[in-house]
């Protein structure tokens, strides 16, 4: 109520100052209704404009009353400079006046709050060489963050760089982390636990990225579009993300395969000690795992189920999904040890 109140008030001193200041220049009546008219006209687009920046972030905003001071003083500099023989009659120096200002101002307005919508502090670095240092910065996108062996990574020191987490991809682990579903809920939680533990490390520097892509909806396309702004690479485990940005010329840093690298090699004819844990796919398969998570698949070992038995390695296969090993009990070799 009392917003109101101050918006009505500030119709009517808007119409009485455009009633005087019109009346007091062109000394006639129909003139001055003329300006209570343009007073009341601009105050009602002064109260649109309030409404409208409200919704707009502080950098926009800051852009934009920068943008909107340059464009009156470009304003009245090109008035006073360059039309100063129209300005001997009041009615048209007025009318100029009003005009250069206003588009000049609004033109200063837009692409201010525009271009500080795009600006991004993280692209500042004092001391730092300009442009291409932003090839040093690592995009971390949502499943990366879940999934939580980045910290890992992160603390052996094999990976450098400033890591930026943009604001989108904070707020969709907000949303996951919101969710009525428990393990979403629980997979979010644990996201934002992963951030904190890497704010914390010392060696190592993570920002928050204020820059957006409003007209883009997907979170991935909009993590593409920032890779590809800031020359940046993006740390995933996505691999419909991972093929997306390589089509862009995005570089991409997919910690699956880091992961199936650094998996130890083991080669046909090989002794491997394991536990069968369940029966396989085909017949009379049975199914081990090594530490790292690789799948053994044993042949004859249906009946080893529960056991620890020698195994000899038969054939590896790699496909996109990781490694898979297959093997067959050593007994059938000459003997193998069972518990």
């Amino acid at each position: 109520m009392g917003l109101i109140l101050l918006r009505l008030v500030i119709l009517i001193f808007s119409g009485l100052g455009g009633y005087v200041i019109f009346l007091k220049l062109l000394q006639y009546q129909g003139a001055a209704l003329a300006g209570a008219g343009l007073g009341v006209a601009l105050a009602l687009l002064a109260i649109l404009f309030e409404k409208a920046i409200r919704k707009q972030h502080i950098k926009a905003v800051i852009g934009g009353t920068l943008g909107l001071i340059a464009g009156l003083v470009a304003g009245n500099l090109f008035t006073y400079g360059v039309l100063r023989d129209l300005l001997d009659e009041p009615s048209v120096s007025l009318s100029i006046y009003i005009v250069t200002n206003f588009l000049l101002g609004y033109i200063g307005l837009v692409i201010g709050a525009r271009k500080g919508s795009e600006f991004d502090i993280t692209e500042l670095k004092a001391g730092a060489a300009p442009a291409n240092t932003a090839a040093s910065y690592k995009l971390l996108d949502t499943s990366v963050i879940i999934d939580g062996r980045i910290a890992d990574v992160c603390e052996t020191g094999f990976i450098e760089g400033v890591f930026l987490i943009p604001q989108f991809v904070l707020q969709e682990l907000q949303y996951i982390a919101d969710s009525a579903d428990p393990l979403k809920r629980t997979r979010g939680r644990r996201g934002l636990d992963i951030l904190k533990r890497m704010q914390k490390m010392t060696d190592l520097e993570v920002r928050i990225s204020d820059q957006d892509f409003p007209k883009i909806k997907s979170v991935d396309a909009k993590l593409v579009a920032l890779g590809k702004k800031l020359n940046a690479k993006v740390i995933t485990n996505d691999f419909n993300l991972n093929k997306v940005a390589e089509l862009q010329g995005v570089t991409v840093l997919n910690l699956n395969q880091l992961s199936n690298a650094l998996k130890p090699v083991v080669i046909p004819g090989e002794f491997m000690r394991l536990k069968v844990i369940k029966e396989g796919s085909e017949s009379n398969q049975g199914v081990a795992y090594l530490d790292d998570g690789t799948m053994v698949v044993v042949d004859n070992g249906k009946r080893l189920i529960g056991k620890t038995v020698d195994t000899v390695v038969t054939s590896v296969l790699q496909t996109t999904a990781g490694r898979m090993i297959f093997a067959r009990p050593k007994e059938e070799n000459g003997g193998g040890q069972h518990q």
